[in-house]
This record gives structure tokens, sequence and C-alpha cells, in this order.
């Protein structure tokens, strides 16, 4: 296996210099690594970390067309919902396994690829199985479905011993609920049935405990997750909303169940000794809309995507972008740009610290 930047040796560096600055001496980290046994980076989730699985499934969920992918790699789609690459790309490059976690379905994923992490995400999906099944793609529980194949894989490339070792020095990354919100309980009849918001997200934050229980009784010691962003910013939400400034709502929405998130968490360090991290996503979100100089931004209220207000997916399909996507927090109505992504990867490092390394 290729040889791994240690966790905190990054952190360290993370004080002193941008991200990727070019003064790191990436070969020495990674001789480092041999102190640690941090293996690779597994991902759950929605389309945040989502890198391509949705191609490969009955939905219209998919970002596989221009203008996705405008500033990835030679230029290409890859199923990614932003014009480069996800926080999880950079985190995995940043610790030094490869410069992007592969989707486990991407039929040009090679045996060696499986070492160095996947992701079993899919957009549109969401804490609530529902979420995910009401546009056809993968809820958590086919994605811990897969992390079992995935494991199949991974023995009979390396053996079984280990490849369990594999699984369990691995960071397991799970980033999700959004969706539960936007597109099944504000949408959808069945879940406001049965609960009220407060109700709703008692469930979720339930929802993804048994998730890491599960993640755990197949593995996985050290969870990091991340926090709901501040729904109200997105931009079709403001769209929607007829707003220019964040719905304040929606922002509160978010922000009690990231509270219920981090209160599960705790009460999973307790019980089950699993080693985990958060990362607030709300916060650095919410600070790149309030400072955008600080970040190097320009336009934090609409996307880059078409008029920037109401396209993404299939909307955004063909249609022009700003000049520079890098000024934009947003790269279509929802999801944020790869300059958001590499600022978000900045803050899961951080959050990275010593209690998820042994």
């Amino acid at each position: 296996m290729h040889s791994r930047v240690p966790m905190v040796t990054v952190l360290a560096l993370m004080a002193l210099m941008p991200l990727f600055s070019g003064a790191v001496d990436i070969r020495q980290l990674r001789q480092l690594t041999a102190k640690h046994n941090v293996t690779c980076v597994l991902v759950f989730g929605d389309s945040s970390v989502d890198p391509g699985n949705n191609n490969r499934l009955p939905t219209t969920v998919k970002g596989n067309f221009p203008p996705y992918g405008k500033d990835f790699f030679d230029r290409r789609p890859t199923g990614r919902f932003s014009n480069g690459r996800l926080a999880t790309d950079f985190i995995a490059e940043a610790i030094g396994y490869t410069k992007i976690i592969p989707a486990f379905l991407d039929p040009n994923l090679k045996p060696t690829d499986l070492l160095h992490g996947v992701s079993f995400a899919s957009a549109a999906s969401g804490y609530d199985d529902l979420t995910a099944n009401l546009s056809q793609v993968l809820p958590v529980s086919k994605q811990l479905e897969y992390l079992k194949h995935y494991k199949l894989h991974l023995s009979r490339l390396v053996g079984v011993k280990k490849a369990q070792n594999i699984v369990n020095n691995a960071i397991f990354l799970l980033s999700m609920g959004t969706n539960d919100f936007l597109q099944n309980y504000y949408l959808e009849p069945n879940r406001p049935k049965q609960f009220n918001v407060e109700q709703y997200q008692n469930f979720l934050a339930s929802r993804m405990f048994e998730d890491i229980k599960e993640m755990n009784r197949l593995g996985a010691t050290r969870v990091v997750v991340v926090g709901v962003p501040p729904l109200g910013c997105m931009p079709l939400v403001r769209t929607l909303a007829g707003q220019n400034t964040c719905v304040e709502s929606y922002n509160q929405v978010a922000w009690s169940l990231n509270a219920k998130i981090k209160e599960k968490l705790a009460i999973l360090k307790k019980t089950i000794g699993i080693k985990d991290a958060y990362v607030d996503c709300y916060g650095v979100i919410q600070n790149a809309i309030n400072n955008p100089k600080k970040f190097g931004l320009v336009e934090t209220s609409k996307g880059c995507c078409g008029s920037g207000t109401i396209e993404y997916g299939d909307t955004c399909k063909g249609m022009t972008t700003c000049a520079d996507p890098s000024k934009y927090a947003f790269w279509d109505a929802v999801h944020p740009t790869e300059k958001m992504y590499r600022i978000l990867a900045d803050e899961a490092i951080a959050s990275l610290d010593g209690a998820l390394i042994d």
C-alpha cells in the first residue's frame, strides 16, 4: 500500500499554511505515516459525497453531463454535483491516499483502487430510507450492503485478515440530511403526517445512530459525521421563499438537527467506544457567506450555473456558467463549488484531531 500522511501531522501543518500550498514536503509527511494505522476513507451519504454512483442507477438524479465537471480533471463530468472535486477528494489527497475517491459502482474501478478508499454515497439519499426510495437511489441500508461487497472484494485482493485490518483502521465518513427535509419532509405527505419537525429530527438522528452502530458491527472504529448545511442559505430555498437573504426558519431546522446529531455521537462514544469527529458544515458555509472576502469569494447568494437561482441537476444541463466558479460559494442552486468543498475539506481535516487516531 502507498504510504499515508498522518492526520495529526496534517493538522499541525493546516495551522501554519493553506491546504496544498506547495510548501508541504509531502514525501516526508508520507514517510511519517508508518507510525499510524489509518488505511483509507470509506464514504457514505448523498450528493455532497457521491462521485458518480448514481450514474449506474435507474434514477433521474444525475450530474454526469456538462457543465458539471467543468473544472474536474480533463473537464470531465463524473457524476459529482459540482464543477470539480468534492471535499472527500481533497481530504483523501491531503492525507496522501489518492487525488479522488471513486464511486464503488464505477465500472472502471480497479481492484487496487479499493485499497485507497471508495464512496458508496448516492445523490438524493438521506438518513431516512424513504428519502432515497422516493428518487430510486441508494438508502444507507443499501450503501452498507455494498460495504459488505467491498469487504469481500478486498479479501480476495489481500486476504481476509488484512482486509479486516484495512476496514478496522479506515475513516468512515457520513454526510447527509439535507434531502430528508428538502426532498422529503417539505414536499411529500407521509412524514409530516407521522412527525412534527422536532420528532422528525429525532427520527433522523436515531437513524444515524443505528447506521453507525451497524458500521461498527462491520468493523468501523473511526467515524466522521458531516453536519447538515444551512438549508436556508441555498439559492433555491431563497428563490422559493422570495428572499435575498438566508431563510432563517430553514436554517433553524438544520441547526437543531445538527445539535441532535452531536448528542447521538456523544452517546455512541460512551456506549460502544467508537472514535468520532463532527464537521461543522453549517458553521463553515455560514461563515463563508457572512465573510466572503476572507475566503476569496464574491458571490454567495446564487449559483454559477444558469441563472443561479433555481437550476440544479437536469435543469442545469447544458446551461452557460459564470466566468470564474472559484469566486462563487454555490455551483448550482443547491450544491457548493469546488472552491467551497476545498474550504469544507480544511474544516474536516481540522476536525480529525488526536481523538480519531490511536
